[in-house]
């Protein structure tokens, strides 16, 4: 069975798609518990000369600018595969013209995307926030900003960026604080 050059942009596109989305999810979630002094379960580290101190403690978590390097990374890594699948489509000489028309299409989509997400990251950091990391889909938009960054009037700041760069609309908008 011969297999369609639209099915594996097709299949291209659902997989980069499904990155995206399963990026947005792991990274708005984590935002939303803010631990307690004293919570259910969680482990002191003792020694048998003294109690570890809470650097060391800490020693194995990222700080929250290595966090936001590394999810950055992995967003790069999603686009960048995504990207390169349309291309691969659009250099092969036997795909018919409605397929390298969708692949241009969706090429087209994914770096305008990749443009907003950056003026919106780089807008944040002018208007004050210390690093920003957006994430745009179909259905909206998470912005992650440091925790120390946010302010009463914040929220506010975020969701009018956006705004101005993309379509999305005011309830669609979600900030994470890292």
């Amino acid at each position: 069975m011969k297999i369609q050059k639209k099915h594996i942009l097709g299949a291209a596109l659902i997989l980069a798609l499904g990155a995206a989305v399963f990026i947005n999810w792991r990274f708005s979630d984590s935002g939303n518990v803010k631990p307690t002094a004293k919570e259910l379960g969680a482990a002191t580290y003792v020694s048998r000369d003294a109690e570890a101190t809470a650097d060391e403690a800490k020693k194995g978590e990222l700080t929250p600018q290595e966090k936001l390097a590394k999810i950055r990374t992995e967003r790069s890594q999603a686009q960048d595969k995504a990207l390169d699948s349309a291309k691969n489509i659009l250099s092969l000489s036997d795909s018919s013209d409605e397929a390298k028309a969708e692949a241009a299409r969706q090429a087209g989509v994914i770096e305008r995307r990749i443009m907003s997400q950056s003026n919106i990251e780089n807008i944040l950091i002018t208007k004050g926030f210390t690093d920003a990391l957006c994430f745009l889909s179909d259905g909206g938009c998470t912005v992650s900003v440091r925790e120390a960054d946010m302010e009463k009037d914040s929220p506010l700041i975020i969701k009018d960026v956006v705004m101005s760069q993309t379509d999305v609309a005011f309830n669609d908008i979600v900030i994470v604080e890292l």
